[in-house]
């Protein structure tokens, strides 16, 4: 994983690229509702993540049957990062755990979620435009004080652009995971790289969405993200 710290007018140039759109599109920035960072071991992830960004991540809670767990970090009021890896408690399930993480030799930023409450619209207007989301689900875990969360997803098993598209979720009545998460971080701003970068912004626009993605050899979802250790780059 790299990590750059940036200057204030490189930053500032991002934030004002993204919010420069058309009436149609929104920034991409403005509807994440949160950054995954998959980790092979989460207890290191989570030290990673301190070491980085000078923020200790609140304990998030299982997935059961998921063979996962996580922790958060508050990006702002309504959006966080969520480090997720391998739960030591839950057997290794049997079919691949999500984003990848059998598979991870080191942390990375492998996919962000959306904000949205009409699942199903969304759903059928992008299929309109050729872009196949996946299928609409549910889930739910535990909080370490008892207090169970719940949210409908488009299944993030369908990746779109190597990660770079997001998936979309809604909490609707449950509490926002931003609320208890580690505070003392925020998101700037959030771009791609890709070697098909206009293909991928393409099916961006086609969501609504605007964000810068530049072409280069490997995919990659970057994060500028304001903290107490500056402000840097994720990825």
């Amino acid at each position: 994983m790299n990590v750059l710290c940036l200057g204030a007018f490189a930053v500032g140039a991002l934030f004002a690229a993204a919010a420069t759109v058309g009436s149609d599109a929104q920034p991409a920035v403005s509807r994440v509702d949160h950054l995954v960072f998959a980790v092979p071991d989460l207890a290191q992830g989570v030290d990673r993540v301190e070491a980085l960004l000078g923020v200790r991540a609140t304990p998030g809670g299982q997935h059961p049957g998921a063979g996962t767990r996580n922790a958060l970090v508050a990006l702002g009021p309504s959006a966080y990062l969520e480090i997720i890896g391998p739960d030591p408690e839950q057997a290794k399930p049997s079919n691949p755990r999500r984003f990848g993480i059998d598979d991870l030799k080191a942390p990375r930023l492998v996919a962000w979620a959306a904000k949205e409450s009409d699942l199903e619209g969304l759903r059928a207007r992008a299929e309109k435009n050729g872009v196949t989301l996946g299928a609409v689900g549910s889930g739910s875990r535990q909080r370490p004080d008892g207090v169970v969360l719940a949210w409908r997803f488009t299944s993030p098993g369908t990746v779109l652009g190597d990660g770079l598209v997001p998936f979309f979720i809604d909490w609707g009545r449950t509490p926002h995971p931003a609320e208890t998460a580690a505070p003392g971080a925020r998101l700037v701003a959030l771009k791609g790289e890709h070697p098909d970068a206009g293909n991928v912004r393409a099916m961006l626009r086609k969501l609504g969405l605007e964000m810068e993605v530049a072409t280069a050899p490997a995919p990659a979802l970057v994060a500028i993200v304001e903290c107490p250790k500056g402000r840097i780059e994720l990825r």
